[in-house]
């Protein structure tokens, strides 16, 4: 079905979770809309998504970053039972199909996708892009609508100059700011274990993600959420500053210039509309 927009017709953003304990993100209008990955249970999602008058059903397609279970937990059931198409590449395709937490079978929802290039789901004109991580395969997602344009990227080792591309084209930015370096240092966890983390495919910092920002900042951008947070070697006050220092000593005024955000775990954000 196609749908005919308005021009008074906003698109929002929120997030439904986002962490290890579960991620799973929205973008729609009141017509339609997509979830960018799907580790959350199938009730929780549904519930989630009603608190922002959002039905299950007005979901046209999940798109899948990678294959880990945080980000897949609901995939069997979103695509072997209620047949929304499961966008994603076929290396992570694999990884569910292999994956034995995983019950249904896609079958005619699986959707194969190829990074670099586009393809539309509406009037959502989706670009796929490579990010770096310990999994399958991982994509981060570049998305266009509505004349204005988001980026998500999640689980990233490092700034790739191609991440770097698709993230200073955004007016709407989802980036990761997982760990913050000296909490991690200090922590707790084994040596193989911080070793995953900072190794270049494992996730990025509070102070990487603050860097980034600060010397890739442009005028087009609107909001900024920071995703997957640590439980265990972050927090979201901790995060916050880091990224908001950083854009300060560059001129740039949060809540004026751009708004920042953080995305709490296993929490509903607000819903911000464009």
């Amino acid at each position: 079905m196609q749908y005919k927009l308005f021009q008074s017709d906003r698109f929002s953003f929120f997030s439904l979770s986002s962490g290890s304990c579960g991620n799973c993100y929205y973008l729609g209008n009141s017509y339609y809309g997509i979830l960018i990955d799907a580790g959350l249970g199938p009730r929780v999602i549904k519930k989630r998504l009603a608190e922002h008058g959002v039905e299950l059903s007005s979901i046209m397609a999940v798109l899948i970053t990678h294959d880990h279970y945080d980000h897949i937990k609901s995939v069997g059931h979103l695509g072997g039972k209620m047949h929304i198409p499961i966008y994603t590449t076929r290396e992570v395709h694999r990884g569910i199909r292999n994956n034995p937490m995983i019950h249904h079978n896609l079958n005619g929802s699986l959707k194969y996708i190829e990074k670099g290039k586009s393809f539309k789901i509406e009037d959502f004109n989706i670009t796929p892009f490579h990010v770096p991580h310990d999994s399958n395969d991982n994509v981060g997602y570049y998305i266009e609508f509505g004349g204005q344009k988001l980026t998500l990227a999640t689980d990233v080792g490092n700034i790739t100059d191609e991440i770097a591309h698709y993230m200073t084209k955004a007016n709407h930015l989802i980036i990761e700011s997982n760990y913050d370096e000296e909490m991690l240092k200090n922590g707790s966890y084994p040596a193989y274990l911080k070793e995953r983390i900072t190794c270049g495919t494992g996730h990025i910092s509070n102070r990487e993600a603050a860097e980034f920002l600060a010397n890739n900042f442009s005028s087009q951008l609107r909001n900024i959420w920071l995703c997957h947070l640590s439980g265990d070697n972050n927090n979201p006050e901790l995060a916050y500053n880091t990224i908001s220092e950083a854009l300060t000593r560059k001129g740039v005024n949060i809540g004026k210039d751009v708004d920042l955000h953080v995305l709490g775990r296993n929490i509903l954000s607000a819903k911000i509309i464009f």
